[in-house]
């Protein structure tokens, strides 16, 4: 699930397309850090369904009707295949399938760990593999400053969601929803950087991202009628659905495609740490939680690691 003064430099293709002529602040980061807030009301929103829906059915219902939304309304996604060249038509294969692996693996790694664990190992391990792959791909060498900063978001996030398990309310590990929370966090960073690599190709970022959304929508909907769509049929949760579906994948992913013309997918991975802290505000806000000091001390953490990524300076590439 990224900036133009780059903390990883992507070596971008000569044939590249046009940039918009935007740069700073609210031309890569601000999309991206956006996208992360409306990510971060996913968990209250659930919360608002009915209790007999599964997990990983509420996540596949929203990415399904959402992908295929934001298919039908972005503007040259029906003829982003025709465009594309061979080898940029079989990325869209593996990008498709790393979007619809996410809710796959992650909802099942929540019910199986609880929330935070998950949130964390997903989260955090996102922004390290997306360094990784770039790096191993030789499209980007991980700086000093952009370790430090994702390190400093990465301990933040992670005092932040198991601060109540710092507090002594510890649960067994599940071993086999780490793996899972794992296998998303990769699939996150797999899909942001695939989509990435087309958008600085010079295609539109809202036609990357419909095929890649509305081909991974098409995907999890034999899920979401295996597991049952009566909930689906109530008010509550036809609502649910349709506000995961407009707002944290149809605007969501379209703001975070923006994002991804100025910010490489490495730093846009670290920099939608936020989800977290929006969802543990919306915590304590609307839902009543109360958060320790340990996770308090973990948003302050990982405000500044976002602040430090958010604004790297004026650095050239």
């Amino acid at each position: 699930m990224p900036n133009r003064t780059s903390h990883l430099s992507p070596a971008r293709p000569a044939a590249a397309g046009p940039r918009p002529a935007r740069s700073g602040f609210c031309g890569g980061p601000a999309p991206i850090l956006a996208s992360a807030v409306l990510w971060g009301t996913t968990g209250t929103a659930a919360t608002l369904a009915p209790g007999g829906a599964p997990a990983a059915a509420i996540g596949c219902a929203g990415l399904a009707l959402g992908g295929i939304l934001l298919f039908l309304t972005s503007r040259g996604a029906r003829s982003l295949p025709a465009a594309c060249t061979g080898r940029e038509r079989w990325l869209l294969v593996p990008g498709a399938l790393a979007v619809a692996g996410y809710p796959v693996t992650f909802y099942p790694a929540v019910a199986r760990t609880g929330v935070a664990v998950a949130t964390v190992i997903a989260l955090g391990s996102a922004p390290v593999f997306a360094g990784l792959l770039s790096w191993l791909g030789g499209r980007a060498r991980p700086t000093a400053r952009w370790t430090a900063a994702t390190a400093a978001a990465v301990l933040g996030c992670t005092l932040l969601v198991l601060g109540p398990e710092l507090a002594g309310r510890a649960t067994p590990m599940d071993l086999t929803g780490v793996a899972l929370a794992a296998c998303a966090g990769l699939s996150y960073a797999l899909y942001s950087l695939i989509g990435g690599r087309l958008i600085t190709h010079g295609h539109p970022s809202g036609a990357v991202m419909g095929v890649l959304f509305g081909a991974a929508g098409l995907l999890v909907l034999p899920l979401v009628l295996f597991a049952g769509p009566h909930w689906l049929a109530t008010a509550r949760g036809a609502s649910v659905a349709v506000y995961l579906a407009l707002f944290t994948v149809c605007l969501a992913y379209r703001l975070f495609g923006h994002g991804l013309r100025r910010t490489p997918a490495s730093l846009a991975t670290s920099l939608t740490l936020a989800e977290p802290a929006v969802a543990a505000v919306l915590g304590v806000t609307v839902l009543g939680e109360r958060l320790p000091a340990a996770s308090w001390s973990g948003l302050a953490v990982l405000a500044l690691g976002l602040v430090l990524l958010a604004f790297p300076g004026n650095r050239g590439r």
